[in-house]
């Protein structure tokens, strides 16, 4: 059987994510995702709204006409996780395949609601939730298997593509926590156990090659945040807290840390209701007693107007913001753009690394001065990464042997930081160790 991997998105560039594997005349697809920061170019563009193949052309999704090019049908879309830059295209691009969708139950609950919003296309792939340690039978040739691993969303996998010649390992996104906050640890006994029977390919996300050691675990983020927050139980300033919608763990943390300290957390945000009252829902977390989620405009602003009306240090808002994205309810509080009034002293923490692109720069640059201006004390980068850093690749690579690797996530000048590592185990540019671009294809001989 031969076997071609082919990188539809996310190949030079961040976010765009989306693989292609054909074994035979079989085809599996790993992930589709979205291009936030390109999204963030066309702020008029309404997603729900716009066709795929002007999102294609705008560099939001990617362009999965290259996949005409494959010879094969394609039996399977497999989601590893559900951030947008590896969900977001879902909606556009799913309805063009006769394939079911196959992720993890919390990131199938995301997609189905993705597929809710949708107003362009009627998408009607059957969705399967497969849960970290079962298996899918694709086709007599063909099994998907996912393993549990962590990163800085709940219910990530790594999918496994069981084929004749043996594994591929998606590994788009990973981190190697080993004390995680929600969740259970890497399945590294699995891991272990692929590396024996024989991996043929591994394809890595490598965000944070450039980074010595291992990533902290999320722990660190939480004795952090704990420390920061604790030590404001007795001061009547205000505190406003900003982290990732998506970083469900993170935002259980932030929550029971205000708790502690006697205040009510108040989670607010269209994503952080989409996320967090998802993930709780599921009952993959429980936040605190007493912890409230608002997402709809009016209703957030009637809640701050609520808080601002009674003791200010009653009450945490959690909200969306961080990296000074327009409309988002920290950049309107910078604004003065809602019912809630920064005073000299108040707190602002960021629970969250900047997403390095010039615009978020700008972005962040301008409400930090606003925020400033206005008396605000900032704590910046109360964070841990969510991807592995280079010792976690290293020890990876360990585990699973693989046969050939690929390089994925971020342009040249990242992914080219693997080569030094690959050279340690004996792997050789161009030969069976691989730097792809978008539209490229590789035959793993």
């Amino acid at each position: 059987m031969d076997i071609e991997v082919l990188a539809v998105g996310g190949y030079n560039e961040f976010g765009r994510n989306m693989t292609a594997v054909r074994c035979g005349k079989e085809i599996v697809i790993f992930d589709m995702g979205i291009r936030l920061d390109s999204l963030m170019m066309n702020p008029d563009v309404e997603m729900e709204n716009t066709h795929s193949l002007d999102l294609i052309s705008m560099g939001v999704i990617p362009d999965d006409t290259i996949m005409n090019s494959l010879e094969g049908s394609v039996k399977a879309i497999v989601l590893s996780h559900g951030h947008l830059d590896h969900i977001g295209a879902v909606p556009k691009l799913a309805h063009r395949y006769n394939a079911p969708i196959i992720a993890s139950p919390y990131t199938i609950e995301l997609v189905r609601q993705h597929i809710e919003g949708e107003k362009k296309f009627g998408v009607n792939n059957k969705l399967y939730a497969l849960k970290a340690g079962q298996q899918y039978t694709i086709s007599p040739t063909l099994t998907i298997e996912f393993v549990a691993t962590q990163h800085s969303i709940i219910d990530t996998v790594t999918p496994v593509l069981h084929t004749p010649r043996g594994a591929i390992v998606y590994a788009l996104d990973f981190k190697l926590d080993r004390t995680p906050v929600v969740g259970e640890p890497p399945d590294f006994a699995r891991l272990q156990k692929l590396g024996k029977e024989g991996v043929l390919c591994l394809i890595a996300e490598v965000t944070k090659i450039r980074e010595s050691g291992r990533c902290p675990s999320e722990q660190i983020a939480k004795n952090m945040l704990q420390s920061v927050i604790s030590s404001y139980e007795d001061d009547p300033s205000a505190i406003v807290i900003s982290t990732f919608a998506s970083h469900v763990a993170r935002v259980k943390t932030i929550a029971e840390c205000v708790h502690s300290i006697g205040r009510k957390p108040i989670l607010l945000g269209r994503s952080m209701e989409r996320f967090c009252a998802t993930a709780e829902s599921m009952k993959y977390v429980r936040f605190p007693e007493g912890t409230s989620i608002f997402g709809n405009r009016r209703t957030v602003e009637r809640t701050l107007r609520r808080v601002m009306k009674a003791k200010r240090d009653e009450y945490v808002p959690i909200v969306t913001g961080h990296q000074g994205e327009p409309g988002s309810i920290l950049t309107r509080i910078a604004e003065k753009d809602v019912p809630y009034k920064i005073e000299k002293g108040d707190k602002v923490m960021i629970s969250a690394q900047l997403i390095p692109n010039d615009m978020n720069r700008a972005q962040r640059y301008r409400m930090f001065s606003l925020l400033g201006g206005q008396g605000a004390r900032i704590f910046d980068e109360l964070h841990v990464s969510g991807h592995a850093y280079c010792e976690d690749h290293y020890e990876l690579l360990q585990m699973l042997n693989p046969t050939y690797v690929i390089a994925a996530h971020g342009g040249l000048d990242i992914t080219s930081n693997y080569v030094d590592l690959a050279k340690d185990f004996g792997y050789m540019l161009n030969k069976d160790f691989f730097l792809m671009a978008n539209g490229q294809k590789q035959k793993l001989a």
